[in-house]
């Protein structure tokens, strides 16, 4: 099977062409191929399809083997590996998840591309759109809940995947392998979630740390630092705009006056090779 394996920021991704490389089972596929130690290597394994509503499906599977509804930092890799491998010639792609269409744009000057831009959609506020238990039309900021005896507080969103962003003092102290499951399976969230410990910095400036739903400790998420943005203004600690600082690196977002996440960053193909089945 051929494969290419690209990085958004470190959050790293094996990207497949379903059409010269049919795979028959996906979870199985990906639980052998993002493998560290048997496998290649990576957080989630992409699968490119053909779409009927947009110019290509993409289908995201993470290391445990669950399907991920979207990813930022894939959506950036796979755009930019579309593009390079002359399987499109759009510098803006229409790209069918399971959170909806997706529409990231390469961006060049002087003909180098300078970063690749995704347009995430609106965040979505409810209990019932992130999803979260309780009253389905209320919204979940700042709030209390109680995690292996201690107190957190929370705001939830959706991103097209569920998030749960918490603001503290110092995410270097943060012992995320101990408390990110913990919250990751907590019972307020029937389909899990993703979860950000954030650091305001200034109010153009967020350093994050997250646990990603399905894949664990990853050095970037892009779903994560715009719902950390999100969240920011929501609480009131930044404007809507700004720089959100990962293990990885950096990102740049902005919460547009459209409604719209727009996220902007890098993706870089590591290497290509061939899978021995």
């Amino acid at each position: 099977m051929h494969f290419t394996k690209w990085h958004g920021l470190g959050n790293d991704f094996v990207i497949i062409n379903s059409k010269t490389e049919p795979i028959s089972d996906y979870r199985q596929q990906a639980l052998a191929v993002c493998d560290r130690n048997f496998g290649i290597g990576a957080d989630g394994l992409v699968v490119i399809l053909p779409s009927d509503i947009a110019d290509f499906k993409m289908r995201i599977f993470n290391s445990d083997g669950s399907e991920a509804d979207m990813c930022g930092n894939a959506t950036r890799c796979v755009a930019r590996y579309l593009y390079e491998t002359g399987l499109t010639d759009k510098t803006t792609i229409t790209l069918d998840t399971l959170a909806g269409i997706i529409t990231p744009e390469l961006i060049f000057d002087q003909n180098t591309l300078a970063t690749v831009k995704v347009d995430m959609g609106e965040p979505k506020l409810t209990r019932g759109e992130t999803p979260m238990t309780g009253n389905a039309v209320e919204k979940t900021i700042n709030a209390a809940i109680e995690v292996g005896g201690q107190t957190y507080r929370v705001t939830a969103l959706s991103m097209g995947n569920p998030h749960c962003v918490i603001f503290v003092d110092d995410v270097a102290a943060v012992d995320l392998a101990a408390i990110g499951p913990k919250i990751e399976t907590h019972a307020l969230f029937p389909r899990k979630t993703n979860v950000e410990f954030i650091q305001v910095v200034d109010r153009q400036t967020l350093r994050m740390r997250v646990w990603e739903r399905g894949a664990g400790i990853t050095k970037a998420c892009g779903t994560g630092a715009s719902a950390a943005l999100v969240a920011a203004v929501l609480n009131g600690h930044t404007d809507r705009q700004a720089t959100v600082k990962l293990d990885g690196g950096d990102l740049f977002i902005h919460w547009a006056d459209n409604n719209h996440i727009y996220k902007s960053g890098p993706a870089v193909e590591v290497f290509r090779g061939e899978y021995l089945l």
